[in-house]
């Protein structure tokens, strides 16, 4: 469903990964435990261009796990899915397992 949404320029479009609520055992995780605000790359655009028009590609692609700002982005809702989007600067890094 996100696929018909294609970011312009820069942007990248993100799904927020959810930390797990409860443990395997049951144990309900407080909503701000140590996790990393982290998200998966959905789609992205083209990429910006400089002064002189040349293209400046986004430095993420699809399917990329990124680390995210707390605060920031531009929510949008898709169905019932929601999603996040950022410009290309606003991504903290990639993550790797």
């Amino acid at each position: 469903m996100a696929k018909r949404l294609i970011p312009t320029l820069n942007r990248v479009l993100v799904e927020k990964i959810r930390p797990p609520s409860k443990t395997v055992s049951g144990i309900l995780l407080p909503e701000k435990s140590s996790q990393l605000n982290s998200g998966k790359v959905i789609a992205v655009g083209p990429g910006a261009r400089d002064r002189a028009g040349n293209l400046i590609p986004v430095s993420v692609k699809e399917g990329d796990n990124v680390l995210l700002p707390d605060f920031g982005g531009t929510e949008v809702k898709l169905g019932e899915k929601e999603f996040l989007l950022y410009r290309d600067e606003d991504i903290m890094a990639t993550l790797h397992d």
